[in-house]
């Protein structure tokens, strides 16, 4: 009679079926945010990077509409599924955006929704009984849109990348790439590059102390397509007999699925099939971090304040109050 065998299998690396099995029942929210002038194609490009019609566009269809007068913001969200993967995704347009002579503050409507998103989240997790999951409205990605006619970086947009990179991660995209010869592409590719090197402006992907030589030869080639020249359709083309996404011209069509013609395949794989995961950490462990911590810096100085305004004596009156709940998030005059 044979002894019977030790079993040592333990099993705790069953733990990622367990998280699997648990995330697709969950889902996920993907928040982006769409920056950039009245038709630049915003609104094209994310309804073929999702392969799908997800928003209609906010731009003058004719020269008699009337411009906005300010920038406004316009959410749509619509629930995905793919092969039993759910999500929840939210595209923000911005319509009015950069489309004045004299566009000075035309950028603060965005940061304001994108820290109001912060905001929202703080509040809820600092709820005495706070829900078990909390809805995450935080943006995750914003995709910029640079116009092809500039050649360059404007003083708008270094203003704006400024603001934005510090409070989400910022994608540059140049759009209507089609409208450019591959050796302007190259050219305002470099230029931008240049630019943003000098005014130290730091767009996703970023470095990490945590990443391995598989991730930094990954980013690394990424950087090296940034800012994505990028043509967007929702049209199906016939060529060659065979079906094709693109954009016909007197010159021939964009297939914007081929690599040779647009970067829409890398963009696209950049965004949902290498980094979508760290998008959405990067934006908690990141900027919604920092956010978090100077609202709570904020608080913690106005109870000292008015500790010290008690102790000597003068009374609450004569400093701040000190919150009972968290400090909101203020709209803000100033960005």
């Amino acid at each position: 009679m044979t002894a019977p065998e030790v079993q040592d299998y333990v099993g705790f690396d069953t733990i990622t079926q367990q998280m699997e099995r648990k995330f697709l029942k969950r889902g996920f929210n993907l928040n982006v945010i769409l920056v950039g002038e009245s038709g630049m194609g915003k609104s094209t490009l994310v309804n073929s990077i999702f392969s799908t019609h997800l928003v209609d566009s906010q731009g003058r269809r004719t020269a008699q509409e009337v411009i906005r007068k300010t920038t406004e913001i316009s959410p749509v969200t619509q629930t995905l599924e793919e092969n039993g993967v759910r999500v929840r995704l939210t595209i923000i347009d911005t319509p009015g955006f950069g489309d004045h002579c004299n566009n000075e503050g035309c950028w603060i409507q965005v940061i304001k929704y994108i820290k109001d998103q912060h905001a929202a989240y703080l509040e809820s997790e600092l709820k005495p009984q706070r829900a078990r999951i909390i809805e995450d409205s935080r943006v995750h990605a914003c995709l910029y849109f640079l116009n092809p006619g500039s050649r360059g970086l404007r003083p708008l947009d270094v203003e704006v990348l400024r603001r934005l990179t510090e409070v989400t991660n910022v994608i540059p995209v140049i759009a209507k790439a089609d409208s450019m010869t591959t050796e302007e592409r190259t050219l305002f590719k470099r230029r931008v590059k240049e630019e943003m090197s000098f005014h130290r402006i730091s767009v996703y992907p970023y470095a990490c102390e945590f990443d391995d030589d598989e991730d930094r030869m990954l980013n690394a080639s990424i950087r090296d397509l940034v800012p994505f020249a990028v043509v967007g359709s929702e049209e199906t083309i016939d060529v060659d007999g065979k079906p094709v996404r693109g954009r016909r011209h007197g010159w021939g069509v964009i297939n914007i699925y081929d690599e040779t013609h647009c970067d829409f395949v890398h963009l696209r794989n950049f965004m949902l099939r290498t980094h979508l995961s760290d998008l959405i950490e990067v934006t908690a462990q990141r900027h919604y971090e920092q956010f978090r911590t100077s609202q709570l810096r904020q608080i913690k100085e106005m109870r000292a304040q008015a500790a010290a305004a008690a102790a000597s004596g003068s009374g609450m009156a004569a400093g701040p109050q000190p919150p009972s709940a968290p400090l909101p998030h203020q709209p803000m005059t100033q960005v």
